[in-house]
């Protein structure tokens, strides 16, 4: 994560630098500032300085180095448990075709969105209720 870190405060200054010199050379070819590029420039330092310190506050707080940091690590050290996947669930399939097609219907047409919302709606509560009944239920 140090490297990372120290990534994005890198990539603060490049953007940074590019701004001024975009906004210079903008002066110096027409005479006027071209705000979109200037603003764009900006914002991407912002970002870059605005997810570094971010990073930056997580790897202070999180009482440790992490695998990646440590020259002495395992490929092992880093392999943790990602969380609890079910390999033969349909519910992520059924609301994904619910968030697509409300979308769709927020984009086309939006009647599409009252058919939509309730399909992704039961599609949410069954995968989150999947290990409350049947055959899995604690």
């Amino acid at each position: 994560m140090k490297t990372t870190i120290n990534l994005f405060w890198i990539l603060l200054g490049f953007f940074t630098l590019l701004t001024v010199i975009y906004v210079v050379w903008s002066l110096i070819d027409h005479g006027s500032v071209e705000w979109v590029g200037a603003v764009a420039l900006g914002l991407c330092a912002i970002l870059s300085g605005f997810i570094a310190a971010y990073l930056q506050l997580v790897f202070r707080n999180q009482g440790g180095e992490l695998a990646e940091d440590r020259l002495d690590a395992d490929i092992d050290d880093g392999e943790a448990e990602q969380g609890f996947f079910s390999p033969w669930s349909w519910w992520p399939v059924a609301l994904a075709a619910g968030a697509a097609l409300t979308f769709l219907g927020l984009s086309i047409s939006f009647w599409i969105v009252a058919y939509a919302v309730p399909l992704a709606l039961l599609a949410l509560v069954g995968w989150v209720y999947e290990y409350y009944r049947g055959n899995f239920g604690r």
